[in-house]
């Protein structure tokens, strides 16, 4: 009954420390990780990465994928696909190739220093979005433009993740790389025909069993699905989740299922999964990787932001409208994090490197608001 407790502290503490994040004006996710932090060996020393709490966190995880495919408007793209595939784009390719640039120079591995320019590639615009509501700009162009462009950034790296995973040396099930290159395009291939065709039929019989939450089983038992047949071919599980949220995402049910999912995952699966990122940050190990911290968390703020100004500019805006697309492209929050966990799981990334990257995200997603509102100002002053 010792991880009864062990829940019941964690839940505690980050309903607490998120709390205390948003009366500061800073995201509830940072409040959850520092949570972790100071529950971890990094502080108090009370929980450890045992294997109940590695699988809540994998539940977790898969579930937060899950959400965020689901809140993927795929609609936006035929609004703005034009500035908004340009944003992401450049949005990836400049931190993509920086990050692939310096980390070589620091670690001298090009596998690892790709892995890099992966993370900072992710933009988690949820945080953007809370601002743009508070400002009321939503609705303009700047506004619709970095919504639809987080689409496809979102798009983008998981499939250059699930991609990387393989050549980067990641562990797979296959005998061998062309086999694994294979399943991974039969497997998208599967995407494609379920988005289309089987999770509506799925929902449409879901609907007329007389059981009790049968859509949301039914829903549940679509994610997890689509998460094991990714581990199976090589992907990472949580691939599997965010198409299985895109897939339920295009059905009627989306919003019924939308809300108890978010019950289930954020009441009691995803606080784990961000407690346990925070386990395994060591403070100590900052001391001396402040000058990683510093030169990565630059280029994780200036990749984005003139990857998104200059993306603006190929779609005609105005100079302040083009700042404001790449300021509202800064922010990472989850999706960064669970790329790096992956990573860590995968030994992609040297344990050295793990805490200071986990910082890295949490500057760059604590900034990104003052920054997204400094530019919101001088294009609607």
């Amino acid at each position: 009954m010792a991880f009864v407790g062990i829940v019941c502290l964690i839940l505690i503490t980050t309903t607490l420390f998120a709390q205390i994040a948003k009366r500061l004006g800073v995201p509830a996710v940072i409040g959850q990780l520092l949570a972790g932090i100071l529950l971890g060996t990094g502080g108090l020393n009370w929980v450890h990465p045992d294997i109940l709490v590695t699988d809540f966190s994998e539940i977790g995880v898969i579930l937060l994928m899950f959400l965020a495919g689901m809140e993927s408007d795929v609609s936006l793209l035929k609004r703005y696909v034009k500035p908004g595939m340009y944003v992401a784009v450049l949005g990836i390719m400049l931190p993509l190739g920086l990050s692939w640039l310096a980390g070589w120079h620091i670690t001298g591995s090009h596998a690892e220093s790709f892995f890099f320019g992966i993370v900072l590639a992710a933009t988690s615009v949820s945080i953007s979005v809370e601002v743009l509501k508070e400002l009321g700009v939503v609705s303009t162009k700047e506004g619709s433009t970095i919504l639809g462009a987080s689409v496809v950034d979102d798009i983008l790296v998981v499939l250059v993740l699930s991609l990387s995973l393989s050549f980067l040396g990641a562990s797979t099930e296959s005998s061998s790389l062309p086999l694994t290159i294979l399943e991974e395009l039969l497997y998208f291939g599967l995407i494609f025909l379920i988005v289309k065709w089987l999770a509506p039929l799925l929902f449409s019989f879901a609907e007329k069993l007389s059981t009790t939450a049968a859509v949301i089983i039914a829903s549940l038992v679509l994610c997890f699905s689509m998460a094991y047949l990714a581990d199976i071919v090589g992907l990472s599980s949580v691939i599997g989740a965010f198409f299985a949220g895109i897939a339920v995402g295009q059905t009627k049910v989306k919003q019924e299922v939308l809300v108890n999912i978010e019950a289930i995952g954020y009441a009691l699966f995803i606080p784990v999964f961000f407690v346990s990122v925070g386990l395994s940050v060591d403070l100590s190990s900052l001391l001396t990787q402040s000058g990683f911290v510093l030169l990565f968390t630059v280029i994780a703020i200036g990749t984005k932001l003139l990857g998104g100004f200059v993306g603006g500019k190929l779609a005609s805006f105005s100079n302040p409208s083009a700042w404001m697309v790449g300021a509202g492209m800064i922010s990472r929050g989850e999706m960064a994090l669970i790329i790096l966990q992956i990573g860590q799981q995968n030994q992609l990334i040297n344990d050295a490197y793990y805490s200071p990257l986990v910082v890295v995200v949490l500057l760059s997603t604590l900034l990104s608001p003052l920054i997204l509102k400094y530019f919101t100002r001088r294009m609607y002053p």
